[in-house]
């Protein structure tokens, strides 16, 4: 594989009057999470990474008085392995011309709002959290890591708890 980036769907959202008061800031998180809640069940088991123009997205998600509306969104996130990279618009082509793209509210009609596959889920064989699991339940770990997967294993692993039948992440509150 050439190990580009390659556009799977596009989607679109229409903002109504109060998003449309939104900082820029604010409406990017929203297309986040918009995203995030459209294709939930293609993004639950697998790490995304997500390509922001706005450096200052992460620094809202660590915000300690945030708005509740933010708060709101932050939580929804919570479910996800996410990590989110900074990009120039010059170097995100697609969503920059997608960006521009000039909507036409009388042709709203021919735009579709559904997904056509939604009742498809990701299916993979393990879980990223399966080697997670194992280990606390059963202190074992795959006899073919090297090191520094081990390293990088116990580094992640100190941050979940196994209380059964629920997995629990801690985080920075």
């Amino acid at each position: 594989m050439d190990k580009k980036p390659h556009v799977v769907y596009f989607s679109n959202h229409t903002l109504n009057d109060a998003q449309l008061n939104y900082t820029i800031i604010e409406k990017e998180f929203l297309a986040m999470v918009f995203g995030f809640e459209k294709f939930r069940s293609y993004l639950i088991w697998s790490h995304v990474i997500v390509y922001t123009e706005d450096p200052a997205l992460k620094h809202l998600l660590s915000k300690r008085d945030a708005k509740p509306r933010l708060v709101r969104w932050i939580l929804l996130l919570q479910e996800f392995d996410y990590e989110i990279k900074d990009r120039k618009g010059s170097e995100n082509l697609v969503a920059d011309h997608l960006f521009r793209i000039i909507y036409d509210r009388e042709n709203e009609s021919s735009i579709s709002k559904c997904f056509p596959d939604e009742q498809l889920y990701a299916v993979h064989p393990d879980p990223w959290c399966a080697e997670v699991v194992n280990y606390l339940v059963a202190s074992r770990i795959p006899k073919v890591w090297i090191e520094n997967d081990k390293d990088r294993f116990f580094h992640l692993v100190k941050f979940f708890v196994w209380d059964d039948p629920y997995l629990f992440k801690y985080y920075s509150d």
